[in-house]
């Protein structure tokens, strides 16, 4: 029996408004694309194919790292399965490679869902919604929520992972956004210590073509009202830029990353709710008590 073939990106749902055009992949609730004017602003990925380095994907309940994979909550020791072998670390949560499902959609807009059930090393209950909106006047935004469903407390970051793209290498391209201080790291890209960017090669406050230096680095002391990061091709003025708001909705940490897997041509800018590993320093955690729930939201639009 002949059956369609699936792809390993679930469906992709296309959102249109105005200038502005995006695909929505529901599995790991991922930026497929996004493009104004036919010019792309997130680096897309081939919905026949598994996208690599975490293109696009919805990060829960933890974002970035947790070392060797273990941590301790409320005074017990939890094992999640280590995903990243060079670093030995587990990455980028349990969401990514799921099915999310369809609960609404529109010519502008997508709300995904999904349960993620309890698991060894994460036995809690978050039923999870992503929505995709996509105005003329805005661009993209992304609001994702998790709700604590079961009858434990449970431990609980949030980020995404799109690459912001103006079609040329990163080496060439203006960064600028304005962060106080970055986390320092080690050769397995966990935490060291703080350190303020003022002076520093990781400062951005001025936009500045970023050349050939390397970032995989988290940053914070983030503007109280809102903060953007914004690649921009000095050349032409063409821009993508990322935005988060003011309030609970918005971002405190801020993951920057030159792009090397994907050739250095787009930029991972991923607003965090907490830095890595913060499963075990507790920085920045999230807890949700049985019924608690918890909203973040970006925007990605053209500079």
């Amino acid at each position: 029996m002949n059956r369609p073939a699936v792809s390993p990106n679930g469906q992709i749902i296309t959102l249109e408004a105005g200038p502005y055009s995006a695909g929505i992949a529901t599995v790991g609730a991922g930026i497929q694309s996004l493009r104004h004017g036919g010019r792309d602003l997130v680096l897309p990925f081939d919905p026949d194919l598994v996208p690599h380095a975490y293109a696009g994907k919805t990060l829960v309940p933890w974002p970035n790292r947790i070392d060797s994979g273990t941590y301790v909550f409320r005074g017990k020791t939890y094992e999640v399965p280590v995903n990243e072998a060079s670093t030995g670390t587990a990455l980028h949560g349990l969401a990514v490679w799921v099915d999310w499902q369809v609960a609404s959609r529109s010519e502008h807009a997508v709300v995904l869902e999904h349960t993620l059930h309890g698991q060894p090393g994460y036995p809690h209950q978050l039923q999870l919604r992503a929505e995709f909106a996509l105005t003329e006047e805005a661009g993209l935004t992304v609001t994702v929520s998790a709700r604590n469903a079961g009858r434990t407390a449970a431990p609980y970051g949030v980020s995404s992972h799109p690459y912001l793209t103006v079609g040329r290498s990163v080496d060439d391209c203006e960064v600028g956004f304005a962060a106080s201080r970055v986390l320092m790291t080690d050769d397995r890209l966990l935490p060291l210590e703080l350190k303020e960017t003022a002076g520093t090669d990781y400062d951005f406050s001025q936009p500045r073509v970023l050349g050939a230096m390397s970032l995989d680095h988290a940053f914070t002391g983030l503007p109280d009202g809102g903060w953007e990061v914004s690649l921009r091709d000095p050349a032409t003025g063409d821009a993508s830029v990322l935005s988060s708001p003011a309030g609970p909705e918005g971002s405190g940490w801020l993951q920057v990353y030159s792009g090397e897997e994907l050739g250095r041509l787009g930029m991972a800018v991923e607003p965090m709710s907490c830095p890595p590993n913060a499963f075990n320093t507790g920085t920045d955690l999230i807890v949700l008590e049985p019924g608690d729930e918890h909203a973040f939201s970006y925007t990605v639009s053209a500079g």
